[in-house]
């Protein structure tokens, strides 16, 4: 199975990345990246094709050429809003997805659907109130964007995913890949992980298991076709808690 996968060099990007390698059925791996993904290179790994790509706002025929033949897609790409201006935020989280969503549109095939997976995160809604903070309110708006979308190609099977406090203090492989946080805020990870990952697991997400699910979802596995107590379906567009994520995963019963 081809997979595609954005954001590879972020750190749910990376868990993916090696849940991917991990994946014996996964036959190529296309990484869309505005730069060079050490990990991808460091792997050695035949399957991996990096495809360089400045815009992802398009998808030319070159660029559409060599993901023929994918069934599916993790859209890890993102960044946080405290990093960049408000326009900029609402450019990488909604509008770059949304590009992405209609362009590979072309990659699914009636029999064959292609499984986009959207990730979100948590505290997203798609029903904002007033004190809604940017983030919360720009995911939810692309949700409901992916949703409508669904409807207009019901061969292209969109979902989202709402991952809590993502860890990857367990995750050896990926380590040394992931962006390095503020020096601060590494002497707080332990600080601030122990106490959700004890009183509160069901906002933690290690990104060893979150990876794995995250790529299961996309080669066509965890199909959700009803609400629950932490599935919202907006439609046939299921949007997973990270409570679910964990529950579908095998983590909590």
């Amino acid at each position: 199975m081809h997979l595609i996968l954005t954001g590879a060099t972020g750190l749910v990007g990376s868990g993916v990345l090696d849940a991917m390698i991990k994946t014996k059925d996964i036959t190529k791996i296309s990484i869309l990246s505005r730069r060079p993904v050490p990990m991808a290179d460091d792997a050695k790994d035949p399957r991996i094709n990096v495809i360089i790509h400045k815009d992802f706002t398009k998808y030319d025929s070159a660029v559409l050429d060599q993901l023929k033949g994918a069934r599916g897609c993790v859209w890890a790409l993102g960044i946080s809003q405290t990093q960049v201006s408000k326009e900029e935020y609402v450019k990488i989280t909604k509008d770059y997805a949304l590009a992405a969503t209609e362009a590979f549109g072309a990659l699914a095939h009636e029999n064959e659907p292609f499984n986009f997976v959207y990730v979100s995160g948590g505290g997203a809604t798609t029903k904002p109130g007033r004190f809604s903070p940017l983030y919360a309110r720009v995911k939810g708006e692309t949700e409901i964007a992916l949703a409508a979308l669904r409807k207009q190609n019901p061969l292209m099977h969109i979902s989202s995913a709402r991952p809590g406090a993502v860890d990857s203090s367990a995750h050896e492989a990926i380590k040394k890949y992931t962006p390095g946080p503020p020096v601060w805020y590494r002497a707080a990870i332990p600080v601030l992980m122990t106490p959700i990952r004890v009183g509160l697991p069901g906002m933690h997400s290690p990104t060893l298991e979150l990876g794995r699910f995250l790529t299961e979802m996309a080669m066509g596995k965890h199909v959700v076709t009803s609400p629950a107590r932490d599935i919202e379906m907006i439609g046939e567009f299921p949007i997973l808690e990270n409570s679910a994520i964990r529950r579908l995963v095998g983590m909590d019963k």
